[in-house]
């Protein structure tokens, strides 16, 4: 390809699927201002290639539904309060994204039409036609159901071509790398083999809905800068799932 010829990404709408954990850097709790930033430049790099970007992200960093069922609080109640924690994140992003030049919107399945948008799937596919950002908040707004889940369920609605799995590594293995050195790394798996081994990749409900509706998942690094444009332009990084 000559120095000249604009890039030519293999992906051109894709659904990027964050974790609250991957707002907080080193910290113990809540959002690193620089990580949030540096997720935004990436994102402002295929931006600038003609990648529409929608993103769902989680609520762990600052509040866990689950974790706080079993220590005794109503599930629902717990669940309920962990999507308004993944609002903060959204905003968080969303200023992070806007002083990096990129135009966001954040849409809620929760109504709070004081900080953001109500999630209306065509309103959502017009931003993304517009060129803005689109950030996911408030997971399905159901409880009982993961943002895993609520990034599946919006990668359909909005016609991704993938879900880009952000994670602290480099793809999907046999075993947890960390505790399993041994461990090997897929370069291509099929959702039934993750959801028969267990694979902690995403939850069954959202594999179930990736592979009932042929949508492929790729796992990768987000630590490494620069990762997210490698994956859109087709480079070999990471696990993709597949049928």
């Amino acid at each position: 390809m000559s120095e000249s010829a604009p890039p030519n990404p293999h992906y051109k709408r894709i659904l990027l699927k964050l974790s609250g954990e991957a707002l907080m850097g080193d910290q113990p709790y809540g959002i690193d201002p620089a990580v949030a930033a540096r997720i935004a430049q990436d994102v402002a790099d295929i931006q600038s290639i003609g990648v529409q970007t929608a993103i769902v992200i989680g609520g762990g960093n600052i509040f866990r539904g689950l974790a706080a069922s079993a220590k005794g609080m109503d599930r629902s109640t717990g669940d309920y309060m962990g999507m308004l924690a993944t609002v903060i994140n959204a905003l968080a992003l969303q200023d992070a994204l806007e002083k990096n030049g990129v135009p966001t919107r954040v849409l809620t399945a929760i109504e709070m039409r004081a900080v953001a948008e109500p999630f209306i799937r065509r309103r959502a596919v017009r931003h993304l036609e517009k060129g803005r950002v689109v950030v996911f908040a408030a997971g399905t707004g159901n409880p009982y159901f993961t943002t895993d889940t609520a990034a599946a369920l919006r990668a359909m609605e909005m016609k991704a071509e993938v879900i880009l799995k952000a994670t602290k590594v480099d793809g999907i293995y046999t075993a947890d790398p960390v505790k399993h050195p041994e461990a090997t790394r897929y370069d291509r798996i099929s959702y039934l083999q993750v959801l028969q081994e267990q694979l902690k990749v995403m939850d069954a409900t959202a594999i179930s809905l990736c592979m009932d509706n042929k949508l492929p998942i790729l796992v990768f690094n987000l630590k490494t800068p620069g990762n997210i444009r490698r994956v859109v332009m087709g480079e070999p990084i990471g696990t993709i799932v597949t049928a």
